[in-house]
Formats: C-alpha cells, sequence, structure tokens
C-alpha cells in the first residue's frame, strides 16, 4: 500500500478541489493519506512569487477557472466573501484538532467546506468561534506547540522542494495541483515512465536565457 502526504493550505480554491476529488480519482486502490496543513505565503516568499489572487488578470481567470472545475466535476463550491484572505487562524485550528503537525480528514473537510461553501466570510468571527465549538481543538490553536507544527510543517515542505498547494508526496515524487491527480493515480497504478528517463531528464534541461525584460521604448 502506497502513502500519500496531502500538503494543503485552506486558501487555495485547488487544495480544496483536489481533497473533495481525491476519493474518487484513486478509487479502487489501496493507500493511506496524511493531511498536512502547510502556510502558502511561506513557499510564494521563498520562491520569490507572487500568489495567482495577487495579479489582477490572473486572480480574475484564477476564480473564473476554479469555479467551472468545480461545476465541471459535480463540486459544491461558492467562493468566499474576501479572497484572498489570511488563513493563519483556520491552518492552527486545524492543527489543534490533531498531532504532530497532522489532520485527520473529518478536520480538513470541516475547514475546508467553512471557506469554500456558501458564499460567507471565512474569517468572519461569529463563524470562526462556530467552527472552533465544532471542531473541539483538543489543544489552544494560539499556543506555541501547534505555531511550531505549522512551522515545521512548512519548513519541511520547503526542503523536500515544494513550491506550491496542494501537492501530493508519494515516495520521492510530488503531484502539484488539482490537475495531477490522474497523474498521481497513474504512479499508484505503476506506469514506470514517472520516475523514468523522460522524468528525470527535464530536471538537466538547461535554461537559454533568464527572465527577458521589455526593452525600453
Amino acid at each position: 500500500m502506497k502513502h500519500i502526504t496531502f500538503h494543503f493550505d485552506f486558501i487555495s480554491p485547488y487544495a480544496y478541489l483536489a481533497f473533495e476529488k481525491l476519493p474518487e480519482a484513486l478509487k479502487g486502490l489501496s493507500y493511506g493519506v496524511d493531511y498536512r496543513p502547510v502556510l502558502f505565503a511561506a513557499f510564494l516568499k521563498q520562491h520569490g512569487q507572487l500568489g495567482p489572487a495577487e495579479i489582477a488578470p490572473k486572480r480574475d481567470w484564477t476564480y473564473r477557472q476554479v469555479l467551472w472545475a468545480a461545476r465541471s466535476n459535480g463540486i459544491p463550491m461558492q467562493m468566499p466573501a474576501a479572497h484572498p484572505f489570511n488563513p493563519l487562524a483556520l491552518l492552527r485550528l486545524a492543527i489543534a484538532c490533531g498531532d504532530k503537525g497532522l489532520v485527520n480528514r473529518q478536520v480538513a473537510e470541516t475547514v475546508l467546506r467553512h471557506v469554500w461553501r456558501g458564499g460567507a466570510d471565512a474569517l468572519d468571527a461569529a463563524r470562526l468561534d462556530a467552527l472552533k465549538q465544532s471542531l473541539q481543538p483538543k489543544r489552544d490553536p494560539a499556543g506555541d506547540e501547534v505555531k511550531s507544527e505549522l512551522k515545521a510543517n512548512t519548513d519541511a515542505a520547503l526542503a523536500r522542494g515544494l513550491f506550491g498547494v496542494p501537492t501530493m508526496e508519494v515516495d520521492d515524487k510530488l503531484f502539484w495541483g488539482f490537475d495531477a491527480l490522474p497523474m498521481l493515480r497513474a504512479y499508484l497504478e505503476g506506469d514506470d515512465w514517472i520516475g523514468g528517463d523522460e522524468w528525470n531528464a527535464v530536471a538537466k534541461l538547461p535554461a537559454a536565457a533568464g527572465r527577458v525584460n521589455r526593452p525600453a521604448s
């Protein structure tokens, strides 16, 4: 049986879609899953990137595309009242419900659906309080232990080469994004292209140039 680590942040609509689709995408296969929350903003900082929602035209397209993907896959989804938002409170709450930086599927589902269903404000104080009451965390979400576990999750993910969420990690392979689910299934089914010559060759492909700046007029 293969073991999958599902790295995710509640801020990501693609993490929500991948989470919801995962059981169907891997139906009939033998596998286990660890759900590991990470802070996506730290990935962006590490790699010097802007998030999709920080680039105005890309933001509009991203929201349209994820809603279309949800509709096409029969996944209920509504954009929260404001996005992006600071997900730290949600990440810490989820981790406070689990152990050693991991959360169970029920906790992950509850928080993801809190954000991505109903169209409400993900950080509304009354909703957050109701969510906390529903989850009944066994530790203090604001405690140092929980904060340290979230940081450790994020640091370990960066050390393994993660750059985005969701990322599904199996063995030494990383599968990034909602649209990587078919590729993940192929690997679990034994497709030897994944990890083969072409798979490895791209890491050695030289770059012909760096960023091309727009010429001065």
